[in-house]
């Protein structure tokens, strides 16, 4: 008796397995888990012995919340999240209690003062804006608070004028009206980010890079002495050609800490006040991330300088501490990757990765070593049985480089497939294409391995975490590399015999996507593939994106427009003729960072070559699919798309899909 509809079947109630072919197991992770059932957590911190965070809510729209020990600070409408660079980041800062934020909408930097001594209550206190309506055009981002001058600290991003958007880091009054946007301290580099003022209030450390750089590529560090009139004195302290630099911090005594890859790692180092520049740590390990997003802390200090960090080793995150001699010290955590830390007192905070547990808010006690789950992403507690073992996995590419990914093989303790029978194979890539992924709890990863289908992450070259020299393989060959890498990890799965060769799927969004669109154009390894918001036409990304991207596939694929003829040799859509494999493609109608046409584009020429096609668009999505209701259809048209090239039957109910020439 199989089991359909959210029935259990009699064998499972028995305890004897149900046999179903690989695909068409029933689930206990619904499409809707993935959305309504979660919060997306991001940004937490610590002041004043207070925690705050950011939930991304899929039942309201995908508005974004700042909440404060559990309690919602921003009430709706207010929607929490910059659009500097796009990306966002650094949305929100706080000091002794006094948060500022910025809100979607109208990008306008939103100050919620200390709750007071009377009848205002802390779930009371109402935003004030402190910078000018613009409608959007004057963006906010990488807030920093300095109450004892009541001043605040951040990248601006200003659209009003014709051309590229003009980047400056302002200073504005907390108490004034800012008419003019503030105080310019500085301006002039294509790209700003990461204002931190000197304890003392005198000194100003920022990031600057430009054209075409991209900030893991060469950033500089800077430093200049803050007045009334202005900053002056602006002198660069660290960085520069091939070099990224991230993450400037001082420490009570004017040293400036920070991050830097000179050494083909990232590590911390140091610029202590006569200029003079050394190492803090000398590891083999990649500390921080690259700087995609505003304000994401690696590292923190504590009262005593004992310097609280987290890094990557063999693909695992660890937290640890730096010890005298700059080695690096782990503490024994059930994490396998840590992210936004941040230190006070002897409390650290950090958005925790666990095994077997949904992403979370956390504290750890630096004295006992004691980790506290304050937040989870999800409270979904799967059966026994349900959950697959992530398992780090390497393999050679065709050019005989190491490469590097995540197995979770199938896993339902209610059924098992018909003996001899292997299982389908979904290749997952992650964006960036300069993120990565790890062994980590994923409800999305569960979805598919509780059906019967196994994953396989692959962190292709060009991915963090493993150095630099891993992550600029890609360096001119976006398109080549990433494509190998999946391909030859989809094969060494299927020769190991873990999967079947014949049924392997590919998967991404973003430049996942187009590393997706490229494997299916270039290779004949993947039956089937799903592209979400994924690029097809590379030149008309190079001649049709934001600010912060525009330059950079002149370091991915070639210098534009120089290097027209390798873009159209690079581009999916170019390639059709070589296409043998069905595909699903999924686009926001309000995706700034790759248009829809470009989807349209790709669907149209696949249902002209005959092959089985599906294009599910969505209103009011941008680069990212937020809404509770998106996500929703989307992984069923996915999972139903899969089921019908596939051969098996799903045990969800879903909507059908139309698929063009099935």
């Amino acid at each position: 008796m199989a089991h359909f509809g959210g029935m259990t079947t009699t064998a499972a109630i028995m305890g004897t397995p149900t046999v179903a072919p690989y695909g068409a197991w029933a689930s206990p992770v619904s499409s809707a888990s993935l959305a309504g059932d979660r919060v997306a957590l991001d940004q937490p911190s610590i002041d004043s012995g207070h925690l705050y965070w950011l939930e991304g809510r899929g039942t309201e729209g995908g508005r974004v919340v700042l909440v404060r020990d559990g309690q919602d600070l921003t009430p709706a409408p207010f929607n929490v999240r910059s659009r500097v660079h796009e990306y966002g980041g650094g949305a929100y800062t706080v000091e002794a209690d006094v948060v500022a934020f910025v809100d979607f909408t109208d990008q306008r930097v939103h100050v919620l003062d200390r709750p007071g001594d009377g009848a205002q209550a802390l779930g009371e206190r109402l935003p004030r804006a402190i910078t000018p309506e613009s409608d959007g055009l004057l963006r906010h981002a990488d807030l920093r608070l300095d109450l004892a001058r009541r001043q605040l600290f951040c990248v601006r991003e200003d659209h009003r004028a014709e051309g590229e958007a003009v980047s400056a880091i302002v200073r504005l009054d907390l108490d004034g009206e800012n008419a003019e946007g503030g105080t310019v301290l500085v301006e002039g580099p294509d790209f700003l980010s990461a204002p931190r003022l000197s304890p003392d209030g005198t000194r100003l450390a920022w990031l600057q890079w430009s054209h075409p750089n991209m900030p893991w590529d060469s950033t500089e560090l800077w430093t200049g002495t803050v007045g009334d009139d202005g900053l002056t004195g602006a002198q660069r302290v660290a960085g520069g050609e091939g070099v990224a630099v991230t993450e400037p911090r001082w420490t009570a005594d004017g040293t400036l800490l920070h991050l830097s890859d000179a050494s083909g790692w990232a590590n911390l180092a140091a610029v202590d006040p006569t200029g003079a520049i050394t190492a803090v740590t000398t590891a083999d390990h990649e500390l921080g991330w690259p700087q995609w997003v505003f304000d994401r802390p690696s590292f923190g200090s504590t009262a005593d300088g004992t310097i609280v960090c987290t890094w990557f080793e063999d693909g695992l995150g660890r937290l640890g501490t730096v010890s005298t001699g700059g080695g690096l010290v782990p503490l024994d955590l059930a994490g396998v990757a840590f992210d936004h830390v941040r230190v006070e007192g002897r409390t650290a905070v950090a958005l925790v990765d666990r095994a077997d547990r949904s992403r979370a808010v956390a504290t750890v006690d630096l004295d006992s070593g004691a980790m506290e789950v304050v937040r989870e992403e999800s409270a979904v507690d799967l059966p026994d049985g349900m959950l697959s073992t992530p398992e780090n996995v390497s393999w050679t590419n065709t050019v005989g480089e190491t490469v590097h990914g995540v197995f979770h093989a199938p896993a339902n303790a209610d059924f098992v497939a018909p003996e001899g029978e292997l299982p389908p194979l979904v290749v997952r890539l992650h964006g960036g294409p300069t993120s990565m992924t790890v062994a980590a709890f994923s409800l999305d990863t569960a979805y598919w391995t509780s059906r019967g289908l196994a994953v396989l992450d692959v962190n292709y070259g060009g991915s963090t975490g493993y150095g630099r020299a891993y992550r600029e393989r890609l360096k001119g060959q976006w398109g080549v590399v990433d494509v190998d890498d999946c391909s030859s990890g989809a094969r060494a799965m299927a020769e190991q015999g873990r999967v079947d060769g014949s049924r392997l799927a590919i998967r991404g969004g973003s430049a996942g996507g187009f590393t997706t669109l490229a494997a299916l154009t270039g290779t004949d390894v993947f039956a089937v593939g799903a592209s979400y918001f994924g690029v097809g036409d590379l030149a008309a990304l190079a001649r049709d994106t934001h600010k912060f991207e525009s330059r950079y596939l002149d370091g991915l694929v070639a210098p534009w427009p120089d290097g027209e003829a390798v873009y159209r040799e690079r581009s999916p859509l170019h390639h059709l003729d070589a296409l043998s494999a069905p595909m699903i493609l999924l686009q926001g109608l309000d995706d700034r960072v790759v248009p829809p046409n470009q989807a349209n584009e790709m669907a149209d020429a696949v249902r002209a070559k005959g092959l089985p096609v599906a294009h599910l668009e969505f209103d009011g999505e941008g680069h990212g699919f937020r809404r509770a209701e998106t996500i929703v259809r989307a992984r069923d048209a996915e999972a139903y798309f899969y089921a019908r090239i596939f051969g098996y039957q799903l045990a969800d109910d879903v909507a059908p899909v139309d698929i063009d020439n099935l």
